[in-house]
């Protein structure tokens, strides 16, 4: 039993960076927490930790156990639900990661509904504009937009496709006016989205013919809430998916423009660890995502034309 609680707890000071805050998440007396680690360093002849007045770090044969250490706390986990998982309820705390504009408007109003159907389970949401590695981070579920993973440790289901387009105020199309090509495009003020492929190149089709126009920014960010925020000020035309934007251009606060050509579409994703059984509470939040994405029709509504302006 020793011998866990030393893995355990190591993994938990790599990944707080802490001892008193690894004993603390496993119950511990920071006495208790510095003997166990003592033990493991002993048992293994390496030293695992090295420690001076301002942090804590791992060594680099601490480095390579942890990456050792954190599959084998993952398989222990899998067998121990695999052994329950007819009888087992979702609990525990859930992981899961999205970007800022993902989680705003299609994680964190399911929340409530999600929680009430499973009070057992505490969601922690990791708001992130940036792939985080799944098992180095503890992460349970990620909603991304891309067509595939890299890792063969991650599995993926697919939750649909959405278009990508240009929008902007009525206030702004009332001053500017609305391009009526893409040459006049490039003449008008652009949000750009940094984080995007290429983000100052924008290729372009529709009817077989390709077009690729290179924009420079009014203005530039690594977020879409901020662009979307200046584009309903009337800054400028931005570029966004339609799961962004689709509840804006419903009612009216974004008008969008050119319309008839396409950008390349977005394909969203869940991505979770590759695990033969899957925890509770990891299979019962895929699911109710993948049931609400289907009873909202999103693919159909994100894929749609709004006409050409």
């Amino acid at each position: 039993m020793d011998r866990w609680t030393e893995i355990a707890l190591f993994v938990q000071i790599a990944e707080a960076g802490s001892l008193s805050r690894a004993a603390e998440s496993l119950g511990l007396s920071n006495a208790a927490a510095s003997r166990h680690l003592s033990a493991l360093e002993a048992r293994l002849g390496a030293r695992l930790v090295e420690r001076n007045t301002r942090r804590l770090y791992l060594t680099d044969t601490g480095r390579a156990f942890c990456a050792r250490a954190k599959t084998i706390l993952a398989d222990l986990e899998d067998a121990e639900s695999a052994a329950n998982a007819t009888a087992l309820q979702p609990t525990g705390t859930l992981r899961v990661t999205a970007s800022l504009s993902f989680a705003i408007h299609h994680i964190a109003p399911l929340l409530r509904e999600y929680t009430e159907r499973y009070p057992e389970v505490t969601v922690h949401v990791e708001a992130a504009n940036r792939y985080f590695d799944l098992i180095d981070n503890n992460i349970d579920v990620a909603i991304r937009t891309r067509e595939f993973e890299p890792d063969s440790n991650v599995s993926i289901r697919r939750l649909g496709q959405t278009r990508r387009i240009l929008a902007a105020s009525p206030r702004y199309f009332a001053r500017h006016g609305f391009p009526k090509t893409l040459d006049e495009l490039q003449r008008h003020q652009l949000l750009i989205y940094t984080y995007a492929n290429n983000p100052n190149t924008l290729s372009f089709t529709k009817d077989g013919h390709a077009e690729t126009l290179s924009v420079k920014g009014l203005l530039e960010s690594n977020d879409g809430q901020v662009l979307r925020a200046a584009a309903l000020d009337g800054m400028g035309i931005l570029v966004q998916p339609t799961y962004i934007l689709y509840e804006d251009i419903v009612a009216g606060r974004l008008v969008p423009t050119l319309d008839d050509w396409d950008l390349p579409r977005l394909t969203i994703n869940l991505a979770y660890p590759s695990r033969k059984h899957l925890s509770a509470k990891v299979r019962s939040f895929i699911d109710f995502i993948a049931a609400h994405f289907a009873r909202m029709d999103y693919e159909r509504k994100w894929t749609a034309r709004f006409g050409a302006r």
